[in-house]
């Protein structure tokens, strides 16, 4: 592990839900860590699994995706649709020599800004642990031929 590591953290957040749900953690004052960058989506359904696999070429370190919890998504069933793309994604990430556990799903409800920043500082802590994305070299070039 290298010291003074900070990770590259991508957060796709549903806008029902999770990305309320990380506003309260906001306004409650709670604290997370900085490294979050966050893309506000309408639906965790709606992400492709190519954005993810592009966020790891491009240096992500970690992809957090966060949604509605089974049985609340507005759209009936996007965030069904999530959990099936992000198992199939994680072993998709084996192959290309990434550990799965860059990649983390969880469901935040918009009353949930303490689980919000709670899976925070988890998925921060894990993924300074694991060290920095190396493959994004290798990715980056399986992702263009894709």
């Amino acid at each position: 592990m290298e010291k003074d590591f900070e990770p590259n953290i991508l957060v796709f957040a549903c806008n029902w839900c999770s990305y309320a749900g990380m506003d309260l953690a906001g306004t409650s004052r709670l604290q997370y860590p900085h490294n979050l960058k966050v893309i506000r989506v309408m639906c965790s359904g709606r992400i492709n699994p190519v954005h993810i696999l592009e966020a790891f070429a491009n240096g992500a370190d970690g992809v957090l995706v966060t949604g509605c919890h089974p049985g609340d998504c507005h759209y009936i069933s996007g965030n069904y649709k999530t959990r099936r793309r992000i198992m199939l994604l994680e072993r998709l990430l084996e192959q290309f020599g990434v550990e799965k556990e860059r990649l983390r799903l969880e469901w935040v409800s918009a009353s949930e800004g303490e689980r919000f920043a709670n899976i925070a500082k988890e998925f921060v802590e894990q993924i300074r642990k694991l060290g920095p994305n190396r493959i994004a070299e290798k990715l980056r070039k399986e992702v263009a031929v894709v």
